[in-house]
């Protein structure tokens, strides 16, 4: 037998379903087929450094664009403690989650030694003002514990690392 229960529990789980297929439904695609001369537009238009060159191998245009590499490096201030650290922690990656959720950070990550450079963030941003104003926002930063070190590079527009 069915309780009254039972039926309030499949009813809210059809309810949400519904809602999840309605949002998955109205979400954009975006298009990734755009041609090179759109998006050399796109990118000038927005701000962006770029320039592209023909490989002379695959006779591929290659289209170039400055990105921002922050250097996170180790701050003046790293006597907090164990539980202020690992809030400062909890705290800097949901920073760097929400500059990659916003477009604005392509990657970021540790180094696996115990060096002075701690990690690094590649902001895809048009000007290095912009990526040292984001990086600097880190509580990690803004705390001392860690400190920003910014270069421009550049780098193949749409090639992945493998």
């Amino acid at each position: 037998m069915v309780s009254t229960k039972n039926i309030g529990i499949i009813a809210f789980i059809a309810l949400v379903l519904t809602a999840c297929t309605a949002i998955k439904k109205e979400t954009p695609v975006q298009e990734t087929n755009i041609s090179a001369a759109k998006l050399k537009q796109s990118l000038t238009e927005k701000g962006f450094q770029i320039f592209d060159y023909v490989d002379e191998k695959t006779k591929d245009t290659v289209l170039m664009q400055e990105y921002f590499i922050a250097f996170l490096k180790k701050g003046p201030n790293r006597n907090q403690s164990k539980t202020e650290a690992d809030s400062l922690q909890k705290l800097h990656l949901a920073h760097l989650g929400r500059m990659y959720e916003l477009g604005f950070a392509d990657i970021s990550g540790p180094f696996g030694d115990d060096g002075e450079i701690r990690g690094i963030t590649i902001y895809n941003v048009p000007t290095i003002k912009i990526a040292d104003s984001l990086a600097n926002i880190d509580p990690m930063v803004k705390s001392g514990r860690l400190q920003i070190e910014i270069h421009s590079w550049w780098a193949a527009k749409g090639f992945g690392l493998r």
